[in-house]
């Protein structure tokens, strides 16, 4: 008999619009995105008949949000499998602590834990090739550690996305500069199934170089970003609503799973 390429049978993704597969949409896929978790979730399916995937995520999400709605539903989906990346949109937040968000985050994988399943968590992308981002690239380095001392202490594997140099491109982020593209959610999906030992045929993508762009062109598209991005999530911060309101996850029960075809293992 041919030993398995890994054991695992039910997955359960929680998280944001990172996990939900925001930047990389697919009109075939449940709620018109595929993302990383749905591109592990392919490859785990081709080697387990009775694999079934879900996907709790919902885009801007807290980590308390995420606590309260989703960890419990997960558990009663009964998974081998959890990833959880939670506490992003808490760190590009003015005014909070990394130290408080990764206590919170200790919590909810402390619940997890009694799942007696395997669980994968995520360090945060080092943002330093990043205008907008750069200055928060010391809160986001410490609340990186807090990840992996939580995941030390309660036996989970790190995804470290901290480390991922292939997501450290702007030509892997789509044009809102807050999502990966496509080929940002390829590298996540190459690296997590890295983190699990899967085997995989996912080959490396080689982004489009960049053109080449004049000091005047790009402050002109940073004056677009700033409009057609950025403005709104500062309005919708200062009044309190989120791009998440009264969404549902886009995969709430465990399903099979579509495997793409052998075209998509380049991308």
């Amino acid at each position: 008999m041919t030993e398995p390429l890994h054991p695992f049978h039910r997955y359960v993704a929680l998280g944001d619009s990172f996990t939900e597969g925001i930047g990389d949409p697919d009109p075939n896929a449940p709620g018109g995105v595929r993302g990383w978790a749905d591109r592990v979730a392919e490859v785990l399916a081709r080697c387990a008949d009775d694999f079934a995937y879900a996907n709790l995520a919902v885009r801007g999400k807290l980590i308390r949000q995420i606590a309260d709605d989703q960890v419990d539903a997960a558990l009663a989906l009964e998974p081998d499998l959890i990833t959880i990346s939670a506490g992003g949109n808490d760190v590009i937040r003015p005014g909070t602590d990394p130290d408080e968000i990764g206590a919170i985050f200790d919590d909810v994988i402390a619940r997890l834990s009694v799942a007696d399943a395997t669980i994968v968590v995520f360090t945060g992308v080092d943002v330093g090739f990043s205008p907008v981002f750069r200055p928060l690239r010391g809160k986001v380095a410490i609340y990186n550690e807090n990840v992996r001392v939580v995941a030390g202490r309660r036996g989970c594997l790190v995804a470290d996305q901290w480390g991922l140099k292939d997501v450290q491109d702007q030509r892997v982020w789509s044009a809102d500069r807050l999502h990966m593209n496509p080929l940002g959610h390829h590298a996540v999906a190459r690296m997590v199934l890295d983190t699990l030992g899967v085997p995989h045929d996912l080959r490396p993508a080689e982004p489009e170089p960049l053109p080449p762009r004049t000091w005047r062109q790009a402050r002109a598209e940073d004056l677009s970003w700033a409009a057609e991005y950025f403005v709104p999530w500062i309005v919708r911060r200062v009044r309190g609503v989120s791009s998440g309101d009264h969404r549902l996850p886009k995969r709430p029960e465990p399903a099979p799973v579509t495997v793409a075809g052998d075209e998509d293992a380049a991308m």
